[in-house]
């Protein structure tokens, strides 16, 4: 099946005692045995749900992966796989990464013996410094959060095969719509399905997928000893927003385009980071492993003053100012005081994350509204 295919029916089917087409909000706790041992492939709702299971199955195949596991949120997600990792292991992370994962990297992880080396890696080559007989895992984030660096997954996964180790990808700024790691030798895929996976800035969830029967194991077991799982309502909710999936992508993207252009050629923006400019770095490899280039992007105002960047996060209507991303509606966000304030300030500014820089999640909407919004809110500076 195609991906528009595979989003609408991959994994889901209709309920056998009804016929419902869609998928039932299992809304219990447990289930009833005939004998100890003797069930329908369900015992407690925290070890398998039948609507989590669909949800499983359907991201799994959209990120050409045999198994997927559902958590009640992004960070649970992370949490999980880094039980999979004993003190003195060693992970190897982008120096451009999402504020929460920098977080349980350092202030949870740390404390319990995992070494974290946070490094740019727009040239994968640099990878290979870093690694050592402790090494177990390279840890990616493409395009990267806030700046939409873009990382060689390809370069990645053969250093981290040579070395035998495991590659883990944050695809959630892609989506499994634009990218699909797995399919470029990626070990471990991680989701927030908070953001474009579910689209609708209504649930919050998180995911990860591997092809390795081992690796899934380990996974399950952590999954259910340690109870990070999501209800079924909002499983009900992340199938239904992905349903839609590739139709609000391609406008993400459409919408992505228009606006990046736009603030380019605007004389109060500086610079502008998204993906699909030519002259963007590591344009070249987004352009092959990515179907499009999406609706994030980034920008610094000239004069780099706070004062302006203060006026435009207040001065938009269409773009609500609020933290995360990938839904229907366009938001704004001041990453250095947002989503990437657990990072300390010099380490911010390493990755290029400036006191001034403002993050786009430009929606679905209308563009020539978008426009007009960020025209009003630019004149104000």
């Amino acid at each position: 099946m195609k991906f528009g295919t595979k989003a609408i029916h991959a994994g889901v089917f209709p309920d056998p005692s009804t016929g419902a087409i869609m998928t039932p909000i299992f809304q219990t706790s447990t289930y009833v045995q005939e004998a100890p041992g003797n069930h329908k492939g369900y015992e407690y709702a925290r070890t398998q749900n039948p609507t989590r299971a669909q949800l499983q199955d359907n991201i799994a195949a959209l990120e050409n992966a045999k198994h997927g596991f559902c958590f009640s949120t992004g960070m649970g997600s992370i949490d999980t796989l880094m039980k999979l990792f004993k003190p003195g292991d060693e992970i190897i992370c982008t120096n451009d990464l999402y504020g929460g994962t920098y977080r349980i990297f350092t202030k949870v992880y740390q404390n319990y013996g995992l070494k974290f080396h946070f490094i740019g890696m727009e040239e994968v080559a640099n990878i290979e410094s870093y690694i050592n007989s402790n090494t177990k895992m390279i840890w990616i984030e493409t395009p990267t959060n806030p700046t939409l660096k873009i990382i060689d997954i390809a370069g990645a996964s053969a250093i981290a095969k040579k070395h035998h180790i495991l590659l883990g990808v944050d695809n959630t700024f892609a989506s499994a719509y634009l990218q699909n790691p797995m399919t470029l030798g990626a070990d471990i895929v991680m989701h927030s399905l908070t953001k474009y996976m579910s689209g609708h800035s209504d649930v919050v969830m998180g995911a990860l997928v591997v092809n390795n029967d081992q690796l899934a194991e380990q996974i399950a077991f952590y999954q259910n000893a340690c109870g990070a799982t999501p209800g079924p309502q909002d499983c009900f909710l992340v199938l239904r927003g992905i349903k839609t999936l590739h139709l609000r992508m391609q406008r993400h993207s459409e919408n992505g385009k228009t606006i990046a252009h736009y603030l380019r050629n605007h004389p109060k923006v500086d610079k502008v980071y998204w993906p699909g400019f030519e002259d963007h770095a590591n344009h070249s490899i987004a352009k092959q492993q990515m179907r499009d280039f999406g609706g994030m992007m980034s920008f610094s105002l000239k004069g780099d003053k706070m004062e302006d960047a203060m006026k435009i996060l207040s001065g938009t209507h269409l773009f609500s100012l609020a933290e995360s991303l990938g839904g229907v509606e366009s938001l704004i966000g001041h990453p250095a005081s947002m989503t990437h304030a657990s990072i300390p300030r010099e380490e911010r500014l390493k990755s290029g994350v400036t006191d001034t820089l403002i993050r786009l999640s430009v929606g679905v909407e209308d563009v020539e509204d978008l426009i007009e919004d960020l025209e009003k809110a630019l004149a104000s500076v």
